[in-house]
């Protein structure tokens, strides 16, 4: 189970915090997904995905080639509260509106176009 120090400590990090708000908003995205709109290398989100895995608050799941990450909706009920205000407030942010923007922009989504 979850505990809130291991929540707080999964979204200290800039990165996990980014890769878990986009999930939020998202509902699931696979790695490469995730590399396009956060604009780093895929073994550093494969890194910080495991870790958030490993943690209890992402799940994956295989769909032919691709590997998808999404929030565990098994969390304890006080984790989603905190996630949706976390989402509010990144938000906000510039940073926030760019890795959206590289995500929407992203040529070749797994769900959206079939990628050769």
């Amino acid at each position: 189970m979850l505990t809130p120090v291991q929540f707080f400590k999964c979204l200290a990090d800039d990165t996990r915090l980014r890769c878990v708000t986009l999930l939020h908003l998202e509902g699931k995205l696979c790695v490469c997904e995730l590399t396009e709109a956060l604009a780093l290398s895929q073994p550093k989100i494969s890194r910080h995905l495991a870790l958030l895995r490993q943690s209890g608050l992402l799940l994956d799941s295989r769909e032919g080639q691709w590997v998808y990450y999404r929030i565990n909706p098994d969390l304890p009920n006080w984790a989603y509260p905190l996630l949706d205000d976390a989402l509010k407030a990144v938000q906000a942010s510039e940073s926030f509106g760019n890795d959206l923007d590289r995500l929407r922009q992203m040529d070749c989504r797994p769900d959206m176009a079939v990628c050769g």
